[in-house]
């Protein structure tokens, strides 16, 4: 119950965290903290907590948005189980919310289906979507938009919600809205028969789809090497460890790594540590390999130099690398669910919880655009990586044509590169980082491939057992 309740907790953090992003030109942090605690004490009592955090964010999105409004209504879909609707945010409201929590708690079925964090439950877009403004369309612009609905990688959340994005969808007269998820998420539990598109950071979990969905068409309209952020402080603990070759843009050894964090080691016991002398073992924080498709990239370059710097091939080479692998993972604790949470708490945090982060490059990139780096972060390239094609799945027509022109229009390639990706034409990319001098190796040479679909996921699925549950 403890370990529920500190997720909740850092859940509603975050949830607060960027609400005062989002509406702190019109609201102060205090005003943003107090609708959350309003909204929160809603639900105070109820034994089901899986999804408060995000019926918090919705209701207080909502709140924030238009004072003194009532919440509009959120209909509850989960699975094939009987709608339930959320009424709106009058004095009725707690005895409506009592009503939908009794009836949660008493079907199981709906609790799993939530705890598994299948993004369809309760119908809520919980992150940014791109709607179509309520002003009427520019003179020869089209009448009505066709709505395309996708789901998609969480560090792509921001891409889509901006407006210049929007716009471009809106010239070839289509309204994209996403809901986010962890990419292997996507691949494994997401209802795919509510979207056109599903848009993953892999072309594994690409692949996945592909086959339960018998789809033979996909687009890959950009990609995303896989990085560490840190801070100085720890690139120049870990130079002197060995560990990293310093230059504008570090080299992080996953091999040397390796051989540390097999020892257990913990940072204050490196050798002239006063910087951050804490007991804690030296790992890089990931997100939850069984969900989250950056984790299943480090399982890859892990796994690939565990086997002796060679792609993982059958059961005897996948045991022998998840056992080397495995406590990377089981000695972290509690990991998100998708890369979008912990990049913002190492952008917001500091060193202190997170010393290392296993990054995009692209989440890096777009914080240089957006100038929200701090001068002591660092960006290391591990030595190998692994290269993160983002690839779109049409699921219809409709998402045929988001995929399209996600891989084909200009002005969405180089909006892409705005947002750290590597489009297809390299030169965006590198006019991009040079503008904001964002301390990138333009072309990579140390990337290796991941192991096969099967292969990466018998990894995934054994690096998952070793939790426990």
């Amino acid at each position: 119950m403890a370990v529920d309740a500190a997720r909740e907790e850092k859940a509603l953090r975050e949830v607060t965290n960027r609400l005062v992003d989002d509406y702190g030109e019109a609201h102060t942090q205090e005003r943003v903290e107090a609708v959350v605690g309003a909204v929160r004490s809603r639900f105070t009592g109820h034994k089901v907590r899986e999804f408060v955090p995000i019926l918090v964010e919705r209701i207080a999105r909502r709140e924030l948005a238009h004072p003194g409004s009532k919440t509009e209504a959120m209909t509850v879909v989960p699975d094939k189980s009987p709608s339930i609707t959320l009424g709106d945010n009058s004095n009725s409201d707690s005895r409506n919310l009592q009503d939908i929590l009794g009836k949660v708690t008493a079907n199981k079925k709906l609790v799993g289906a939530v705890a598994a964090g299948v993004v369809v439950v309760l119908g809520v877009t919980v992150a940014l979507s791109v709607r179509q403004p309520d002003s009427a369309p520019a003179s020869g612009a089209p009448a009505a938009l066709t709505v395309v609905h996708g789901v998609v990688g969480s560090e792509k959340s921001d891409f889509f919600a901006d407006p210049k994005v929007a716009d471009v969808f809106k010239k070839h007269g289509l309204q994209v809205d996403i809901d986010p998820a962890g990419s292997r998420q996507i691949a494994t539990s997401v209802d795919l028969s509510h979207y056109d598109f599903a848009f993953p950071s892999s072309s594994s979990a690409a692949e996945r789809i592909q086959r339960q969905r018998g789809v033979s068409g996909k687009y890959t309209p950009f990609s995303s090497p896989m990085a560490v952020a840190t801070f100085k402080p720890i690139a120049d603990l870990l130079t002197a460890a060995g560990i990293v070759t310093p230059g504008p843009a570090p080299a992080f050894d996953v091999q040397k790594y390796l051989e540390l964090a097999e020892q257990g080691t913990q940072w204050d016991q490196l050798a002239g540590n006063t910087s951050y002398p804490v007991s804690k073992n030296v790992l890089v924080s990931t997100t939850d390999p069984r969900t989250s498709n950056s984790a299943a990239m480090y399982v890859a370059v892990t796994a690939y130099v565990a086997n002796d710097n060679t792609i993982v091939r059958g059961a005897k080479a996948e045991d022998y690398a998840v056992s080397r692998i495995s406590r990377l993972f089981t000695r972290q604790g509690y990991t998100e669910s998708s890369s979008d949470a912990p990049f913002k708490e190492y952008l917001a945090g500091g060193m202190g919880p997170i010393p290392m982060a296993w990054i995009y490059e692209a989440q890096y990139v777009d914080a240089a655009v957006h100038d929200q780096l701090k001068p002591d972060m660092v960006l290391m390239y591990p030595k190998p990586t692994v290269l993160s094609q983002h690839t779109v799945v049409p699921l219809d027509d409709k998402g045929d044509s988001v995929g399209k022109l996600l891989a084909t229009d200009p002005d969405l390639q180089r909006l892409a590169a705005e947002h750290g990706f590597r489009p297809q034409d390299p030169s965006l990319f590198t006019k991009v980082t040079a503008e904001h001098h964002a301390p990138v190796i333009p072309d990579l040479v140390n990337v290796v491939d991941p192991p096969d679909y099967d292969t990466l996921e018998h990894l995934l699925d054994d690096v998952a057992k070793a939790y426990g549950n």
